[in-house]
């Protein structure tokens, strides 16, 4: 399986490393650290040499509560980032749900086009649509960002879920969109109870039927403060346990804080994979 994306097209064989750059002064979990050109981009190259396999950046927070940026300042946060990014050699996500900044990330030579709306602002899937080959990402989000914690959905998460999901991927095809394109999100935490989002992770399985590549994004996430008692600074283990749950569920890209700790756990699994597969170990040869 492989995701097509405006210069890459990734193997998911192995499981994929999206390492987060918030390029914004208000994000829950490092307030701001990257929010300057140069922090942004030596945090990429930081991400880079602990494992990173995909860089996902972002100019707005979308945190519980969040008011909306600007249409000038996120491009003028997230545009000097991008011109450097691009020339790191791996495939470079920009998480946005403005149709004018993906068409400038995409003229940027941006790959991904990471969207929490999954494409439903006005002219957002045309943005894509347009596009010969970018790569999107489409997430579940119940509600908006100020008001989804506050409003969360009711009933059986899953089956919603999916159902969105297979409706929004329907949406893009019907414009020309290739599947290989196409990768999706649960969006845990957007608009969810606690029990919902676990619920999301203990039958993932059920939204592999849709046949899209899946990305979870579990990474410090308020439900693992929930149930471990963690702040949101003490909650590396949770992230990374919920990283290696997700993927032993069939998740083919985990988007993290923490990438070399999330690489190393990933490696280990792969090493098991690996012995559980040689002959004399229980396999025919």
């Amino acid at each position: 399986m492989h995701w097509q994306t405006t210069r890459f097209s990734i193997d998911l064989a192995r499981p994929q490393v999206m390492g987060i750059v918030n390029v914004t002064p208000d994000s829950f979990s490092d307030g701001g650290r990257y929010s300057s050109t140069r922090a942004a981009l030596a945090h990429c190259e930081q991400l880079l040499a602990e494992g990173a396999d995909i860089l996902d950046l972002g100019g707005e927070s979308s945190r519980p509560g969040s008011p909306p940026v600007p249409l000038d300042e996120e491009l003028a946060r997230v545009l000097p980032v991008l011109r450097d990014a691009v020339k790191l050699g791996v495939p470079i996500s920009v998480d946005t749900s403005k149709p004018q900044v993906m068409r400038a990330a995409l003229a940027e030579g941006a790959d991904i086009v990471n969207d929490i709306w999954a494409l439903r602002q006005p002219g957002a899937m045309d943005a894509v649509a347009a596009h010969r080959s970018c790569g999107v990402c489409l997430m579940h989000m119940h509600g908006e960002p100020r008001t989804m914690q506050s409003l969360p959905m009711q009933g059986d998460a899953v089956p919603q879920v999916l159902s969105f999901l297979q409706d929004r991927s329907a949406a893009l095809l019907a414009l020309g969109v290739e599947p290989a394109r196409i990768v999706w999100d649960a969006g845990i935490g957007f608009g969810k109870t606690v029990e919902q989002n676990f619920a999301l992770l203990a039958r993932q399985s059920e939204l592999l039927t849709g046949g899209y590549p899946l990305l979870a994004a579990w990474s410090r996430k308020s439900s693992l403060g929930t149930v471990t008692g963690l702040p949101v600074g003490e909650r590396l283990v949770p992230s990374i346990a919920a990283a290696l749950l997700a993927v032993e569920r069939g998740a083919r890209i985990v988007r993290v804080h923490d990438v070399r700790q999330t690489a190393a756990a990933l490696k280990v699994r792969a090493a098991t994979i690996f012995e559980a597969q040689q002959p004399g170990n229980g396999n025919p040869p």
